[in-house]
């Protein structure tokens, strides 16, 4: 049953970022993207030491540790996405971002020598293919932003990758308030040193960084903190993945894009990488020994 549980946060966490690509376009009018880091991570950090104070009152040294270096690899993960962004289209920073997917089960294998579940590999590489056909334009040269983009996979991987391996030993909430803390400390710091302190507090501008905030932030990592307690690194990956296929959904609905085949089949391949990982195809499996009783 928590497993179910978990992979519902996940996917609820999924749906949210997918949301959050409308919110960051209207906030990027007003801010610059290392404004709204700052912004959303403290908006986060206050939201949640404000419901959770008892705990944050309880935090142990090894919470501190752990948290920070999530709110390390968060941070950086987020601003390297951001600049990339700056250098190449947003269809490959989206799908190179995605490829995080594919990279988290080799970091267990490379630094803890996990073998490899074949069929979350499978699924990670379909999940992989899924966000290429929804978000790529065909284009075979390589600039920074690609290579920026690549970096920030790399930083995504071992956020979701420890994130899991820290939430079975610490507190999970306890964990966010402390990687939102440092993600923020990054951030202000980050800002400080640009001179980026003019801050627009227009009505408009304020709403979209709430929104960004409290959802995209505040309550979407907290769902995944949780939500990995419960189910495997690889297994997670995948169902955050699908944050592309969202994006595509609320494009349609929010901004009128239409809808073409080329969108189907991406959502089809996401769809079949999460049944590849979710059921190893043991439906095959029990057909095949009801056929030979039979």
């Amino acid at each position: 049953m928590k497993k179910y549980l978990g992979e519902l946060g996940l996917l609820l966490t999924a749906i949210i970022w997918g949301s959050g690509f409308v919110g960051s376009a209207v906030a990027l009018e007003s801010y610059t993207p290392y404004q709204i880091l700052a912004g959303r991570f403290l908006i986060g950090v206050v939201i949640l030491s404000v419901v959770f104070f008892r705990k944050l009152k309880k935090v142990s040294k090894s919470v501190l540790w752990k948290g920070a270096i999530l709110g390390v690899f968060l941070y950086i993960a987020f601003a390297l996405q951001t600049v990339g962004l700056q250098y190449t289209t947003p269809s490959k920073n989206a799908f190179l971002t995605a490829v995080n997917v594919v990279i988290v089960p080799f970091i267990g294998l490379l630094i803890y020598k996990r073998k490899l579940d074949l069929f979350e590999v499978g699924g990670a590489v379909l999940a992989m293919l899924g966000v290429a056909v929804l978000s790529l334009q065909l284009s075979s040269d390589m600039n920074l932003g690609d290579f920026l983009s690549f970096c920030c996979a790399i930083a995504f991987a071992f956020h979701i990758f420890y994130t899991s391996q820290f939430v079975k030993q610490e507190d999970a909430i306890q964990l966010t308030i402390v990687q939102m803390g440092t993600a923020t400390i990054i951030g202000f710091l980050v800002v400080l040193s640009r001179g980026e302190t003019s801050f627009d507090m227009q009505p408009e501008a304020l709403t979209s960084l709430l929104y960004l905030g409290i959802f995209s932030t505040t309550i979407a990592f907290l769902l995944q903190t949780v939500a990995q307690k419960f189910i495997s690194e690889t297994k997670a990956a995948i169902i955050l993945s699908t944050e592309s296929f969202w994006g595509m959904v609320f494009s349609v609905i929010l901004l009128g894009e239409i809808l073409t085949l080329r969108m189907g089949i991406g959502a089809i391949l996401i769809l079949a990488a999460i049944i590849l990982s979710e059921t190893k195809l043991a439906f095959l499996t029990k057909r095949k020994v009801k056929r030979t009783v039979g």
